[in-house]
């Protein structure tokens, strides 16, 4: 359970990070007799490079980046950023291999991070970095930086995985509003289709949307305790608690004219193209399942306008639960335990560091230092409030499985649900255990 509490930026007190870093300014232009601004590029690692991997390219690689020049500003530090796109598992592992790892990787996979945690490739934080994350982050997203006992991650960015885009156009032509429950979500897209549009737009193309889709209803129709068991390999994939979701998502994809293509056009749709699908120029469909992130996809078809003619509602609910999100995130994790690399962890733990990205759009923190309003429009706002303040709270499922089940491209649970898709009248038993049999391997159970 997450019940956050906001603090605005303003009234919080300065973070370990803020003051060692002030006071080895103020010492430095004391003794050199120079301006703030000359001493911008002159800090205590002066001299020093660090580097970031990360998956992010594109807009968010160039946000990113400000976020570390603006730590270069203030330390001196030099600091390289390099994508490894959808294969950041493959770069960090290949580095690690090569006895060259980066000082810090932004790991989506809290499998992941225990992996390498458990292996000794990881290294746990200084207490001072701790001591940042104890300050602005929950009890729940300290614990999924932990493993072993000892924090290893420091959730910089987050997303909100429990939104349904729609357009506003569509809706109001179906003469249908925004539903709440998966019963009105049926009722809703029965009439658009009556109105003659595709209700969905499913990305099946890329497994990972499909992973997503089946969180979301298992969490709502399982209860949180189920969800972690299941997580945890606790609990079999042939529980009958998984049979029902995955009947759900079935009876859904397997309704006439439901999806936009069917489930045969969705197979072969990605997750850029169910975007155009929906919000460009000549859209077919009139809704979208995917996270807060879709809003950069949005503004670059420059067609519709996230917020008034692009909106957004929470994934309905079965029974009446409240507030049910499920989030993802990238975690700064260090494969090298220097002083500066510390440095750089604990910066990345502040509200100041989040700020910079938050301003830019497109991105979302769990940060509750950070103060809302510098999120530079209202839906981001409200995805961002929604993730601190849910009643009920998990991360994306797959991505706390080994690689092989959940976290990774080609892993079992994304080609089993691809398969589902594509045939999804099959017995939902069937698929149930085919993933119950690839969990017992990737869980290395004899």
């Amino acid at each position: 359970m997450l019940r956050s509490t906001l603090r605005s930026a303003r009234g919080s007190a300065p973070g370990p990070w803020c003051g060692t870093a002030v006071a080895l300014c103020c010492v430095m232009l004391l003794a050199a007799g120079c301006s703030a601004g000359a001493a911008a590029a002159v800090g205590p690692y002066t001299g020093q490079s660090v580097e970031v991997v990360g998956s992010w390219t594109g807009a968010e690689q160039a946000n990113f980046e400000r976020v570390l020049r603006a730590f270069g500003d203030r330390t001196g530090a030099r600091v390289r950023y390099t994508s490894g796109g959808s294969d950041l598992s493959v770069l960090v592992s290949s580095r690690l291999g090569a006895g060259n790892p980066p000082d810090i990787a932004m790991i989506p996979q809290p499998g992941v991070l225990a992996q390498y945690a458990a292996s000794g490739a990881a290294k746990p934080v200084t207490e001072t970095v701790a001591a940042a994350v104890r300050a602005n982050f929950s009890p729940q997203w300290q614990q999924l930086g932990t493993a072993g006992g000892r924090l290893y991650g420091v959730y910089f960015k987050a997303a909100n995985k429990s939104v349904i885009w729609y357009r506003a156009d569509a809706f109001a032509a179906a003469g249908v509003g925004p539903p709440s429950t998966l019963e009105e979500l049926t009722e809703v897209s029965q009439t658009l289709v009556d109105s003659g549009t595709a209700a969905m737009t499913v990305p099946g193309a890329d497994g990972w949307p499909l992973t997503d889709w089946f969180e979301n209803v298992y969490l709502q129709q399982a209860g949180p305790e189920r969800y972690d068991r299941l997580a945890a390999h606790d609990l079999p994939w042939t529980d009958p608690t998984v049979v029902e979701a995955l009947r759900s998502m079935g009876r859904y994809w397997a309704s006439p004219q439901f999806l936009q293509g069917g489930p045969k056009g969705a197979l072969q749709t990605t997750f850029t193209r169910s975007v155009a699908d929906v919000f460009g120029a000549k859209p077919s469909s009139a809704m979208l399942y995917e996270a807060d992130f879709v809003t950069t996809e949005i503004a670059k078809l420059g067609v519709y306008r996230v917020g008034s003619d692009a909106r957004h509602f929470a994934w309905p609910s079965v029974a009446g639960t409240g507030r049910v999100v499920v989030a993802g995130g990238d975690a700064a994790v260090a494969f090298k335990d220097r002083p500066v690399t510390m440095e750089l962890m604990a910066y990345l733990a502040s509200p100041e560091a989040a700020a910079i990205m938050a301003r830019q759009g497109g991105f979302l923190s769990v940060n509750r230092s950070l103060d809302t309003a510098v999120y530079p429009d209202a839906t981001t706002r409200a995805l961002a409030e929604t993730l601190l303040q849910a009643e009920t709270l998990r991360f994306d499922l797959s991505d706390m499985t080994p690689r092989s089940f959940g976290g990774g491209n080609g892993a079992s649970m994304w080609r089993l649900l691809q398969a589902y898709l594509a045939a999804p009248a099959t017995d939902p038993a069937v698929i149930a255990a085919r993933l119950e049999d690839a969990a017992a391997k990737a869980y290395g159970a004899p």
